[in-house]
């Protein structure tokens, strides 16, 4: 069979739909990858075959930021980026990916179209082309049902394709969800048919950097690929170094390291590390809330203080404190003070342990991405 996997082109996007991508290739099914050119090579990293579709979220951002006379990445008051980021997510994209995907469908039609629940254009491109479609999310649900200010954009460019949009909910066909239940919207889980996949964090190959050896707590602190801030990962740094504990940083790629100045004894920076190799080891996580830290946090039985930054991030932080597995610090909350106060008490909070190890078993508990496959494969 041709399964024909697509995202936007991002990490936290595109690396959750990899491990079922690999294990469907591996299961003997031909498996394409659609997604914009900046990420093809991850792609060809992973054994699959990538074609180009629809263009990068930071070209995208880009255009209409000079449409608004501003240069690239240039603060901007908040309504206006809203407004380009609706923008960006509820037409440029959109548009883009629906091109692609058509002119590709045209060439090599699918058996089945497996799209990222944030790419809706697979989901319309497969629709249009009237092509078997199942969505995948890449983590918690944000929301079920727009606000109608949200809707409105995709549901007008959906006209123009001869297609409706009324939300995830009315699309009609299942999500593969690789959220634990106990963690996912619970609207979500109530009015959507869900295939559900055990998330398996994916990293890039790399050396996991040289770890202290296992005298006292070890604390990973992140704020992702995206949204990184070297203001925040330096409070965060003051916060947790007065505690007896050894920190790994990972600044990722939008924070000079030299940005983060003097680190003190038992703090160590690296740009980089394989996240999936390194949770393993980690007794605590300090991060933003991207969904694959937070899902990567909950499979390692590892409490979670969550920074949110921006986006999903800030309903994965409440997720995470409805668990019981963790603590957040939103805003001006994110003092050196509280982070220190926060951190100490997680770091004893036996309870939260204990939650995060529920969910931990629980997510042990989903089928694996092989096992998945037969399953997909039967929607057709």
């Amino acid at each position: 069979m041709r399964l024909l996997f697509t995202s936007l082109a991002a990490y936290g996007h595109v690396y959750p739909l990899l491990p079922l991508a690999v294990a469907a290739r591996e299961a003997g099914h031909e498996v394409v990858f659609a997604t914009a050119e900046g990420f093809l090579p991850h792609l060809r990293a992973a054994g699959v075959e990538p074609v180009a579709a629809g263009v990068d979220v930071r070209v995208a951002f880009d255009r209409l930021f000079a449409e608004a006379g501003a240069a690239p990445g240039a603060e901007m008051p908040l309504e206006l980026m809203t407004e380009l980021t609706d923008r960006v997510f509820g037409e440029v994209l959109p548009r883009s990916y629906f091109a692609g995907l058509t002119e590709l469908f045209a060439r090599r039609r699918p058996d089945l179209v497996v799209y990222e629940a944030s790419n809706i254009a697979g989901s319309f491109a497969a629709r249009a082309a009237g092509i078997p479609a199942v969505g995948h999310t890449f983590g918690h649900v944000m929301r079920v049902a727009p606000d109608e200010d949200k809707l409105a954009p995709l549901s007008r460019l959906a006209a123009e394709f001869g297609l409706e949009w009324r939300g995830l909910a009315e699309l009609g066909h299942p999500f593969v969800d690789i959220c634990p239940d106990s963690v996912q919207h619970r609207g979500f889980r109530d009015l959507v048919p869900r295939l559900p996949v055990r998330p398996v964090g994916w990293s890039a190959d790399g050396e996991l950097p040289d770890l202290p050896a296992r005298e006292r707590p070890l604390v990973y602190l992140t704020l992702g690929t995206v949204m990184g801030s070297a203001d925040v990962l330096r409070t965060a740094i003051d916060g947790l170094a007065p505690l007896d504990v050894d920190v790994v940083v990972a600044s990722g790629p939008t924070v000079d390291p030299a940005a983060l100045g003097e680190l003190p004894p038992n703090v160590r920076s690296v740009p980089w590390v394989p996240q999936a190799r390194l949770l393993p080891h980690v007794d605590f996580a300090v991060h933003h809330g991207g969904n694959g830290t937070m899902l990567g946090s909950f499979a390692a039985g590892v409490p979670q203080l969550v920074l949110p930054q921006g986006g999903d991030q800030f309903a994965n932080s409440e997720a995470v404190v409805d668990s019981g597995a963790g603590a957040q610090l939103v805003g001006e909350e994110v003092t050196a003070e509280a982070i220190t106060e926060q951190a100490a008490g997680l770091l004893k909070d036996t309870a939260a342990r204990d939650a995060a190890r529920e969910v931990a078993a629980e997510i042990a508990a989903m089928p694996s991405p092989a096992e998945a496959v037969a399953t997909l494969v039967g929607c057709v």
